[in-house]
Order: C-alpha cells, then sequence, then structure tokens
C-alpha cells in the first residue's frame, strides 16, 4: 500500500473513532459502486439521521485544506454513489445529510474537524 493510501485509511479509522465517541453508530464503511465511493455511512443517533462522510486527510498545506479538496465533481460522484446505496439498501423516509471530516496529521497528533451538512 502506498503512503497516502495508508494516510487516508488511518485518517478514516480515526474518524470513525471520533464519530462513534459522539453518538454516531458506522453502518458502513468504504462502499464502492462504479459511481464513486463512500468512505463512511453513519446513523447519528442525536438527530436520527443517515450521514454520508467523506474522509479527507492531510499531513500538511502544501495543497490546501482537506475540505478544499473536496471539489464539485467529487460532491458530483459522491451524489450518485449515494442515490445507488439508497436503492440498493432499499432506504426509505429517512433524513440523509453530506459531510465532510477533515483529519490533520502531524506528528504524534492529530485534529479532526467535522463539518456538517456540506449540501
Amino acid at each position: 500500500m502506498y503512503f497516502r493510501q495508508e494516510i487516508g485509511k488511518w485518517g478514516e479509522s480515526l474518524a470513525c473513532k471520533y464519530l462513534e465517541a459522539s453518538n454516531y453508530k458506522i453502518v458502513d464503511r468504504n462502499f464502492l459502486c462504479n459511481q464513486g465511493e463512500i468512505d463512511i455511512v453513519a446513523k447519528d443517533m442525536n438527530r436520527k439521521e443517515l450521514v454520508f462522510i467523506e474522509v479527507k486527510t492531510r499531513c500538511n498545506f502544501k495543497y490546501g485544506t482537506p475540505a478544499e479538496a473536496v471539489t464539485e465533481q467529487k460532491l458530483k460522484h459522491m451524489k450518485q454513489s449515494i442515490r445507488y446505496y439508497i436503492y440498493r439498501n432499499h432506504i426509505y423516509d429517512v433524513s440523509i445529510r453530506i459531510d465532510v471530516i477533515e483529519v490533520f496529521i502531524k506528528k504524534q497528533c492529530c485534529k479532526i474537524n467535522h463539518i456538517k451538512q456540506v449540501l
């Protein structure tokens, strides 16, 4: 596995731990289809919403913040993937939202920024 992929997987694991500590239930991870990938699908137990989460992990700001990497094109693919996920899993009458979680890693420290309702 390449370094960037390892950092990405580590960031997703940290994001899952953060979500679980914040009263979310992880429903699915790395859902892959022809339309794209959804990093994390979680249930917000407080708001009773199904949340589709894009996780972006960075070790530096050389290419901008993690959230800046979530482009319109990425959101378009994500929406298509979400439609397919909902269809495939027969999900009805559930509120959904799309979030982005930024994971900043520096040495042995990490910081998580949860951006809710990006659309």
